[in-house]
């Protein structure tokens, strides 16, 4: 097989004799297929990332090489504190544009489906009764770059998350916290 390395000198590549959009990793002359990780994301999200990316790509690149230009005016750059934060901010800017074009080339639509039954899936608002402090807690179990446990919105991926997909209400629910076992009983499912 015929690999080459990818753009930036990554250890991923492209392989003939592969389906398109597999990376490859090429790992002591031997190439192996990894799998890039999915994002699950609701449309909403998606047009908000999708949003920032151009936001980022429009406005925000050139503020950052109009902050950089104006820095270099300064003169020496050794010892210029505003070029060295204008480029600080130019890898900030950058590492954002590389994240998000990562999720944006490699996500899943989360369509909620309201004929699927009433099991607990990506999408689902649960209703569950801790049993230890007998309080009922509602949230909704979402993709992981929609996570915000604050505001009761739990990743799919969370140890919480994992325990609740698949159950029924009336279930109860073991979660393999970091802290130790915890007990809750799901109360409700809704779409």
């Amino acid at each position: 097989m015929l690999a080459r390395a990818a753009e930036g000198g990554g250890s991923y590549g492209f392989c003939r004799g592969r389906p398109p959009g597999r990376p490859v990793s090429i790992i002591f002359g031997k190439v192996r297929f990894v799998m890039a990780k999915e994002y699950k994301l609701s449309p909403q999200r998606l047009k908000e990332l999708q949003d920032e990316m151009t936001y980022l790509k429009t406005v925000r690149e050139k503020e950052v090489a109009d902050l950089i230009k104006e820095a270099r005016s300064f003169g020496d750059l050794s010892e210029n504190s505003e070029y060295d934060e204008a480029k600080n901010e130019q890898g900030k800017l950058y590492a954002r544009m590389a994240e998000l074009e990562d999720i944006l080339s490699n996500y899943v639509v989360i369509e909620e489906d309201e004929t699927e039954g009433d099991y607990v899936r990506l999408g689902s608002t649960v209703t569950v009764l801790d049993k230890e402090f007998n309080e009922e807690e509602t949230y909704k179990i979402v993709g992981s770059q929609e996570a915000d446990p604050m505001n009761g919105a739990i990743s799919e991926d969370s140890p919480f998350g994992r325990a609740l997909l698949g159950k029924n209400a009336g279930d109860d629910v073991t979660v393999d916290a970091p802290g130790g076992l915890v007990e809750y009983k799901l109360l409700k499912v809704e779409r």
